[in-house]
């Protein structure tokens, strides 16, 4: 299986950070999960991240240093997961794509079901958070 090259931004607002839910009819369904997606082929991984919160949120984003990396195989595609840490440079978000957004506290991660990809990223969120 070939692995897809994925992208994410940690965005905190003081001591919460923004979680989106996946629209319904897509896979991993209302699953909660960080912005981003797919890097596009001649894009960095710097770009396509700026690309897609401009697209699902409609921010801009400035991208700092890579908070984790994730490889997370589900039953239809491989994903190495790249979450950056980031801050909204410009903008609020929007309701672009997703379902619903909610900027959560690291003791609130257990009270959303997330897609398993980002399940040890948020175990490290939790553990730096205390």
């Amino acid at each position: 299986m070939k692995i897809v090259e994925v992208v994410a931004a940690l965005l905190w607002n003081r001591e919460k950070f923004l979680i989106c839910q996946r629209p319904p009819g897509k896979a991993r369904a209302l699953l909660w999960e960080f912005v981003g997606g797919k890097v596009e082929p001649g894009e960095t991984k710097g770009e396509a991240l700026i690309r897609e919160c401009r697209e699902e949120l409609g921010i801009e984003v400035s991208v700092g240093g890579v908070f984790a990396e994730v490889v997370h195989e589900y039953p239809d595609i491989c994903v190495h997961l790249t979450l950056f840490n980031c801050q909204i440079a410009s903008g609020v978000p929007q309701l672009l794509e997703h379902n619903d957004m909610k900027w959560i506290l690291p003791s609130q991660i257990p009270d959303y079901p997330f897609c398993p990809a980002d399940r040890s990223i948020l175990a490290k969120i939790s553990a730096e958070a205390h």
